[in-house]
């Protein structure tokens, strides 16, 4: 449970017996803890297992090396739910821009990177099209200069679901997402081929050489015949 406290208590996250604080456009409020079901997928596997050899790997580094990274950390401070600015450690910097860089097949790194701008194109929109078997992001820049992209999709869903994000899963990394054939390819070996009419989420995010992820861009498209 993560509490922020002032003259009184302002603000809350996480758990409290079997509650859950946090908040939204509405403000903070307070629900039932639920607990979600563990299906172990190959997918979740495969993550623990990057997780694990990574946090092998740390211990592997020499002292020097270890040190790029203990005093990269600030360059790659972040904010919290509260707007407070927070460091991470110099293992967990480590860990998450070479997952990052594993899971794209991008080469790992033993000293920290200096910290890069992160180019933004933006998505307008996605065209899932089932007879000429394509999958067509429209933004403003197709190929990325050699940044990988991490694309993610939902399974079909009805006009009237809104709570989406959820559903999204990894589909593919690639160098160029304007390969609407290789698109199209990628999604139905995860999901299957949509039906007609149905609606599909498509994100995509850039992850760059220093294992820095970009903004994930979601929208939705509407599946076509």
């Amino acid at each position: 449970m993560k509490i922020k406290f002032g003259a009184i208590v302002v603000a809350g996250s996480g758990k409290i017996g079997g509650h859950v604080a946090s908040k939204n456009r509405a403000g903070a409020y307070l629900r039932t803890k639920t607990t979600p079901t563990n299906p172990n997928t190959p997918a979740q596997a495969q993550a623990r297992s990057i997780l694990g050899s990574l946090s092998t790997a740390w211990g592997l580094l020499t002292e020097d090396q270890r040190k790029t990274w203990n005093d990269a950390v600030a360059s790659f401070a972040t904010t919290d739910i509260f707007g407070d600015i927070k460091n991470p450690s110099g293992i967990n910097l480590y860990v998450k821009l070479n997952a990052n860089l594993e899971a794209s097949g991008q080469a790992q790194l033993v000293v920290a990177p200096a910290k890069l701008e992160i180019p933004f194109f933006p998505l307008t929109s996605a065209v899932f099209t089932i007879s000429t078997a394509t999958l067509d992001f429209n933004t403003e820049a197709q190929n990325y200069n050699g940044e990988f992209v991490k694309m993610q999709a939902t399974p079909a869903f009805s006009a009237g679901i809104s709570n989406f994000k959820s559903k999204l899963r990894n589909i593919v990394y690639n160098e160029d997402i304007s390969n609407s054939a290789n698109n199209y390819i990628a999604y139905v070996m995860k999901f299957g081929e949509p039906v007609a009419g149905s609606k599909i989420a498509v994100s995509i995010a850039v992850i760059l050489p220093t294992g820095q992820q970009g903004t994930a861009q979601t929208v939705i498209a509407t599946v076509e015949g």
